[in-house]
């Protein structure tokens, strides 16, 4: 019977894994459909969401039937209970991915950021890929020095983000205000993509080293 339970905590290890690269590969597709306007790769951005969406329902489901049916203590506890956050936070990392492509859709044939903040929103979408990437292999290799670099590329998306605020509440700010309504409104994507990468990180350092630091909840 142990076997079979270590069998089934390393299966939801592996599912997390796999959610991960799906919410990498939305993200970096979302964020060329972003730039480059293009609507058929948005498409597959929106459509792949409910792929995330099954394997976090399933992934829940068969944590739950753990709980129930193993009452795992201490540190098999730990895990699961983890497992259940964390995959609330992938699949919520896909859905603002899903976001930013949607927003592609809308605005087509034009590019939803304007030319004089398009760098910024460059950055944000390097960022958010990175972090996407570094979410993963720390739920591969359990590496801290990880968490802890997803930790300071987060605080880059947050001064960005902080930026694109400043910028159009600026006098010089001249946009209409639908483009002004999606300039904040993906701006805000791309800053709680990053928060839900982090709140991943955070979950595995706890996983790893038993302590737990409480930081204000995202919204």
């Amino acid at each position: 019977m142990r076997k079979v339970f270590q069998a089934e905590l390393h299966q939801i290890g592996e599912e997390l894994i796999e959610i991960s690269q799906l919410v990498t590969e939305a993200i970096q597709k979302a964020n060329s459909a972003f730039q480059g306007a293009d609507t058929e790769l948005a498409q597959e951005v929106i459509a792949a969401d409910a792929r995330i969406d099954f394997l976090q329902n399933s992934l829940d489901e068969r944590a739950i039937d753990i709980l129930a049916l193993q009452g795992p203590v201490a540190s098999d506890l730990r895990m699961i209970v983890g497992a259940l956050r964390m995959s609330a936070s992938l699949e919520r990392m896909g859905d603002l991915a899903r976001h930013v492509a949607q927003l592609a859709r809308l605005r087509f044939p034009a590019n939803v950021i304007p030319e004089g903040i398009r760098a910024t929103f460059d950055e944000l979408a390097e960022l958010d890929v990175q972090i996407a990437m570094k979410v993963k292999e720390l739920l591969e290799t359990r590496n801290l020095d990880l968490s802890n670099e997803i930790g300071a590329a987060n605080a880059r998306v947050n001064e960005l983000h902080a930026s694109v605020f400043k910028a159009v509440a600026a006098d010089d700010w001249t946009e209409s205000a639908p483009t002004t309504v999606d300039v904040t409104l993906a701006s805000r994507y791309y800053e709680r993509f990053a928060d839900h990468g982090v709140s991943v990180a955070r979950k595995v350092t706890y996983l790893v080293t038993g302590e737990w630091h409480p930081v204000a909840p995202l919204n």
